[in-house]
């Protein structure tokens, strides 16, 4: 009888300290992996689904600036903790203008975390893709409000 009546206490107590550390969550989350992808005239990075030939055909665009339409973040993400609340995705570029000279430039998408890893998609392209110019390097972060959860940067940053 008393093993039975310090169970129930045990298990009282750990579901009230559950509830508690459930209420005050501290949002969490962190850019698991970038992956800049150049984009061709038809805004494709690669000719067909196969990882290798995706490679194959980001090199050759390297290799032919002038079939380059644009370029796209492809951004692995986790978020936890925010209560169902939307995070903000900011990919920062800095890169040489036409004119030679230094440029900066931020894109931005809001999206809303689930129970796991998440890809998003962030591109520039058009015109906004030629006035940047080519780009030397890169920081993406996860924000939730106006906390910074997680970032990742190129090495040139």
């Amino acid at each position: 009888m008393h093993r039975i009546c310090l169970l129930l206490v045990l298990l009282g107590s750990l579901g009230s300290a559950t509830q508690t550390w459930a209420t005050e969550t501290v949002p969490t989350g962190s850019i698991v992996k970038v992956l800049p992808l150049l984009l061709n005239r038809t805004g494709h990075d690669a000719l067909s689904p196969s990882l290798f030939d995706r490679d194959a055909y980001q090199f050759y665009l390297r290799a032919h600036t002038n079939e380059i339409s644009g370029i796209r973040y492809d951004v692995l993400w986790k978020a936890a903790g925010t209560s169902g609340q939307p995070v903000k995705i900011k990919v920062e570029l800095k890169a040489v203008g036409p004119d030679g000279g230094p440029r900066q430039q931020t894109l931005e998408a809001s999206v809303t975390p689930g129970r796991f890893h998440h890809w998003t998609e962030i591109p520039l392209t058009g015109e906004d893709f030629v006035k940047l110019g080519p780009v030397v390097a890169w920081r993406t972060s996860i924000w939730s409000g106006d906390q910074l959860l997680g970032s990742q940067q190129s090495f040139l940053w």
